[in-house]
């Protein structure tokens, strides 16, 4: 699965941007409040006119304090799948269960210096795990490679039947690095600029599939 995020699209041509995207499985939406990171995006009204305005599935990740106030909005409002930190609150579970009440799928993502192991019992409880290869905040940053190993072990108890998850990673997603992504366990790649700054990034994004396809045994069973 390839998520296209609009952190790289021009803001003033979203629905054209989203548009431009066509194919892709996913459409990333990063909401920022400048709390949480030091960056400021948009928010739920902006969410809402691009729902009205493609029919791409929106992946909505929250970095934002007190997801469980803001969170079930974005599930309410149609987002397909609803991504919150996991620093960001004392009580994810309850996060994740208002979002599935409201309608989406709930996901928990962690940073890159953030250990996945005390998150590793309540996974169940999500659909999504996002896994950041960048610190949260800013596009266009390197892909950290070390964040692989949080993927890795999420990736091998999927495999076993301990869990069932969707592994998401983002940031620093291109020709570069997603094969090294997609072979450590990735199912979701989100990709920015990437997509965004190729002449065609329809055909970036079916590139960046062809690749990961190549790359992983489990996506190709």
């Amino acid at each position: 699965m390839i998520a296209p995020s609009i952190l790289s699209a021009d803001f003033a041509r979203l629905a054209e941007e989203a548009a431009a995207v066509k194919g892709a499985d996913w459409l990333h939406v990063d909401v920022m409040d400048a709390h949480f990171v030091p960056n400021l995006t948009l928010g739920l009204p902006v969410v809402q006119s691009l729902l009205a305005a493609t029919d791409i599935p929106m992946d909505c990740h929250l970095m934002i304090e007190n997801p469980g106030r803001w969170a079930p909005p974005y599930a309410e409002a149609g987002a397909y799948n609803v991504t919150f930190h996991a620093e960001a609150t004392d009580n994810p579970v309850a996060v994740a269960r208002d979002i599935r009440a409201a309608g989406a799928k709930a996901g928990l993502s962690v940073k890159p210096g953030t250990p996945l192991e005390p998150y590793l019992e309540i996974l169940r409880d999500f659909d999504t795990l996002l896994v950041m290869s960048v610190e949260p905040g800013f596009g266009g940053q390197a892909f950290i490679p070390e964040v692989l190993g949080k993927v890795r072990a999420v990736r091998k108890l999927v495999d076993a039947g301990e869990l069932s998850i969707l592994v998401e990673i983002d940031g620093g997603i291109n020709a570069d690095t997603v094969e090294q992504a997609a072979e450590a366990g990735v199912d979701c790649f989100v990709a920015g600029s990437a997509v965004y700054s190729a002449e065609d990034p329809a055909a970036a994004v079916e590139s960046l599939r062809r690749q990961a396809l190549a790359a992983s045994p489990h996506l190709r069973a």
